[in-house]
């Protein structure tokens, strides 16, 4: 009888033993890597998800999923809890103001919380698609550009009262050939935004009144890959190429820093991080097509003080999809996709000049596994992604499906 009941136990060990490989091997397979992405990807796992929670510890605090009905490749904050959307295809955008979910926000008592998705708070139409769109700080008004003209176009999101997203001007510009105009909000009382499209357009026009009050003092024909203000009078230009241009409103003139020789024939994006002790901006980085990232300080934006490379798969399918991005909370975290459908997240306290091939502490993998990618024979690729202002790990991201999500990622070093 002994002999029964051990062999019975040996046998019940093996089968739990079984089990438990079986179980390790989906939880492989989900596609966060440790599982808990989303109910709508581990269909699999649905009821372990959603009632018992995750079965090893979380990588995500949160996430949500939404499907636009066409990409975009602009998302932007009009307030604490919400982000304006636009798309990129067809012959005309719909521009959208959405809610994030306020399951998002509503901390231990999510369970309490029904809403989990994105609502739709205003609307518009652009007859154009929508290349790039700037929010004005304090007011209610949006300014972008296409890709079939050469003005910029001036909306007014609405309030609580109306739900539609209203054209209210427009600003022509001198270069009727302008494409592909990159906009930044000004920094001073009477709302205006720096724009251009290559760096001997870039100017400072007044909303309100069209009038030009900066012109840049330059005769380049590089193409302007981005542009931001460093305080209410000093701003930054990166040209594609990675040459940076410093300038100030109160002079035309403008310092130049061209890159070395053998970083020429790339295209570059950047991005600003700003000190939180400080009212500048104190360091840039600058990420190449081929996944090279420089580091500058913006007291010496000739020499980069950090020189490495990303372990990136390809080039990025459209160098509009190129982003860096600089947490606004978080010491010395930066972000960058457009390469493929994952948005990487790397702490670049020890990097030094020295460093190659640096790995992230965060991947956010979930575009890649999104329906349409799976079943559509092309891999979604990521148009660009935003750092929450005030939530130090909340990001949103965007890819060419359509799909817009919003997560709370989890370091699993620090947040043990």
């Amino acid at each position: 009888m002994k002999k029964l009941g051990m062999i019975l136990f040996v046998t019940l060990l093996a089968l739990f033993t079984g089990n438990v490989h079986n179980a390790e091997v989906q939880i492989q397979n989900w596609t966060c890597g440790y599982g808990g992405l989303c109910r709508r990807f581990c269909f699999d796992q649905e009821y372990i998800v959603s009632h018992h929670g995750c079965p090893r510890k979380y990588r995500y605090k949160d996430l949500h999923l939404f499907q636009l009905e066409h990409p975009t490749k602009v998302i932007e904050w009009t307030g604490d809890k919400s982000i304006c959307v636009a798309g990129y295809t067809g012959t005309k955008s719909e521009i959208l103001e959405l809610l994030l979910p306020l399951k998002l926000y509503a901390g231990d008592n999510q369970g309490l919380c029904a809403e989990r998705d994105f609502k739709v708070q205003h609307g518009g139409f652009s007859e154009e698609p929508v290349e790039c769109l700037i929010h004005i700080p304090g007011t209610r008004c949006l300014v972008t550009s296409g890709s079939s003209s050469s003005a910029l176009q001036i909306w007014d999101i609405g309030s609580d009262d109306s739900d539609v997203i209203k054209r209210t001007g427009v600003i022509n510009l001198k270069s009727t050939s302008a494409k592909g105009i990159k906009i930044a909000p000004g920094l001073i009382d009477d709302p205006a935004v720096l724009h251009g499209s290559c760096i001997s357009d870039v100017q400072l026009t007044e909303i309100a009144t069209g009038r030009v009050l900066y012109t840049v003092g330059n005769e380049s024909l590089d193409s302007v890959s981005g542009l931001q203000f460093v305080n209410a009078h000093v701003f930054l230009i990166c040209a594609s190429n990675g040459t940076l241009l410093m300038g100030d409103t109160r002079d035309p003139s403008t310092a130049h820093h061209p890159l070395e020789e053998s970083k020429s024939g790339l295209h570059w994006s950047f991005g600003l991080r700003s000190d939180s002790f400080q009212s500048e901006p104190s360091t840039v980085a600058r990420l190449s097509s081929t996944g090279h990232i420089l580091l500058s300080d913006l007291r010496d934006l000739q020499s980069p003080f950090c020189q490495t490379r990303l372990n990136v798969q390809q080039s990025p399918p459209n160098n509009d999809f190129l982003k860096v991005s600089w947490a606004p909370v978080l010491d010395s975290c930066l972000s960058v996709s457009g390469f493929d459908g994952t948005v990487h997240i790397y702490n670049t306290t020890n990097w030094s000049t020295e460093v190659q091939s640096p790995q992230p502490i965060f991947s956010h993998r979930g575009h890649d596994m999104s329906h349409d990618a799976k079943y559509s024979g092309s891999p979604a690729v990521v148009t660009t992604h935003s750092w929450h202002q005030s939530r130090p790990k909340t990001l949103l991201s965007a890819a060419t499906d359509g799909s817009l999500h919003v997560w709370d990622w989890v370091d699993k070093i620090t947040d043990r």
